[in-house]
């Protein structure tokens, strides 16, 4: 068991930009593309995903650290640190039903495809992490692999339904036809879609608009989005207490993603049509006219500027929530840089409106933190024996990404009435 374990580590290990290629070529084959092709398709994708995480990277490398210096130039502190997914996923992993969980989601996402229960084909394996997760907190109060595996099962299976469900929001408005998104985290904030739907019916609220193509036309040259990603650089970077030097470097970071991203996501775009042409085609052959969708990681939403716009609006926000909440106990810090994850669906639900979106935003993630410090002490439990250090000054540690999960939250508390 430990060299499977140890094998399937390895394979993640490769990340998204080694996996996905290979998983798109062997797709490609499956579904009759000729070898050059399904070879181009890969590689077209692999390529993509190495620019779009060069940007993530860009994002959280800066932002991150602006972030955690907004914390302590504000004085605040809290005894629940939020160590960010990467903590988190590593704990996920390091779980003793890990190496049952992509065999698992591999066999359920077949079985779902062949019954029709599903239309969405996910290859972003990687992400497999937030089933992982979720089963592993199930184990924590259970001891049961059984109960554990189910609760992961369930996991995908509402991620698979969701991201169904969103695809149509993926193709009108971020402009990318054939897709979907499965992850974990940005499925949790999927109630923040009715969230939109009723703000916009509530009167003097439901005219406010600050979209994208709203400001530039107000602006003008100064509305587009690489100057909406040099002035809220720079804000945070003053909130933050940088020096002057910083500031702009800050602002110029975030006006770079800002115009980077949505080129990465077209090199994506044009890598992965082929192969979604392709299995329209040999699905409809044999099973009618039927729409697969290809489900990949959240990132390709980041290409929409409203979705950065709005994550950065909203960090500062987080941590003043963290302030002012009642029984919060989560100090916001380690996924910070990963609100404009977490936010697509919010974003894209109110037709990038950053003003809906903020105010959504804003009541989600203050669910979140409740979420999180309910379940710090557990979180803190299963990081016991793992390569996760408690960071000083923290009695307990949690996240916002899987910690204050709304999904992994609600199948947690099912499993735990019985246990």
């Amino acid at each position: 068991m430990n060299g499977f374990v140890n094998f399937i580590q390895a394979f993640l290990d490769l990340g998204a930009t080694v996996i996905l290629p290979i998983v798109i070529f062997l797709l490609g084959l499956f579904f009759r593309q000729k070898v050059g092709a399904a070879f181009r398709s890969g590689l077209t994708i692999g390529v993509a995903f190495v620019g779009i995480f060069l940007v993530i990277d860009l994002l959280v490398n800066n932002l991150g650290p602006a972030a955690q210096a907004m914390v302590k130039n504000l004085g605040v502190s809290l005894n629940v640190i939020d160590v960010g997914w990467p903590a988190t996923s590593s704990i996920a992993w390091a779980s003793v039903i890990a190496a049952f969980i992509i065999p698992l989601g591999i066999v359920i996402n077949v079985i779902m495809l062949l019954t029709k229960t599903t239309r969405t084909m996910n290859v972003d394996i990687w992400n497999f992490w937030h089933y992982t997760f979720c089963g592993a907190m199930v184990y924590a109060i259970s001891g049961s692999i059984w109960q554990s595996l189910v609760a992961a099962a369930l996991f995908q299976i509402v991620c698979l339904k969701v991201a169904d469900w969103t695809a149509p929001m993926m193709s009108k408005f971020y402009d990318l036809p054939g897709v979907s998104i499965a992850t974990g985290s940005t499925i949790s904030y999927v109630p923040g879609i009715f969230l939109v739907k009723g703000l916009q019916k509530i009167p003097g609220i439901n005219k406010l608009n600050a979209d994208p193509d709203t400001i530039q036309k107000r602006f003008g040259a100064f509305g587009e989005s690489i100057f909406v990603g040099l002035v809220l650089g720079l804000a945070i970077g003053l909130l933050a207490g940088y020096n002057a030097g910083d500031v702009i470097n800050l602002g110029m970071s975030m006006a770079a993603v800002m115009v980077l991203m949505p080129r990465m996501v077209k090199i994506l775009m044009e890598g992965l049509m082929p192969v979604s042409e392709s299995a329209r085609t040999w699905l409809n052959k044999r099973f009618g006219d039927r729409e697969i969708y290809i489900g990949l990681d959240a990132a390709v939403a980041l290409g929409h500027p409203a979705v950065i716009s709005t994550a950065l609006i909203l960090v500062p926000i987080t941590v003043l929530l963290a302030v002012i909440l009642p029984g919060n106990q989560v100090l916001p810090f380690g996924d910070l840089a990963t609100i404009p994850f977490i936010v697509a669906f919010i974003v894209g639900a109110a037709r990038g409106n950053i003003i809906h979106s903020v105010i959504v935003g804003t009541i989600m993630i203050a669910i979140s933190l409740y979420i999180a410090t309910d379940v710090a002490p557990i979180f803190t439990s299963m990081a016991d024996g793992t390569n996760v250090k408690m960071p000083s000054g923290s009695s307990q540690i949690s996240s916002l990404d899987q910690g204050g999960n709304i999904l992994n939250y609600i199948i947690f508390k099912f499993f735990d009435l019985f246990n």
